[in-house]
């Protein structure tokens, strides 16, 4: 979900949380506890590129996608859709 968060370009932390909680309708509130740490696997992966900034004299680090991880995003779109799938016919209509 990172990943798709940061497709359309860069952003920092608070912005992934507040987009991923946007996205969620509010069902996605993760921690920054969470975010965090999954940004810097995501970076020693060499799926997101972090560089710090200075903007209104605060010191923030900005993440952007890598090729490796537009690639990464794509395969896990279609595993995730295929999931979908699979628990949509297990689950069945009523």
């Amino acid at each position: 979900m990172v990943l798709a968060v940061l497709e359309p370009g860069p952003l920092h932390g608070y912005a992934i949380i507040s987009t991923l909680r946007s996205r969620g309708g509010g069902s996605l509130d993760l921690p920054s506890g969470t975010i965090y740490p999954a940004l810097r696997r995501l970076e020693r992966a060499d799926y997101v590129a972090g560089a710090w900034s200075v903007v209104g004299g605060r010191k923030r680090r900005t993440y952007e996608l890598t090729q490796a991880g537009r690639r990464a995003l794509a395969n896990e779109r279609d595993t995730w859709k295929r999931f979908g799938d699979i628990v949509e016919v297990v689950l069945g209509s009523d």
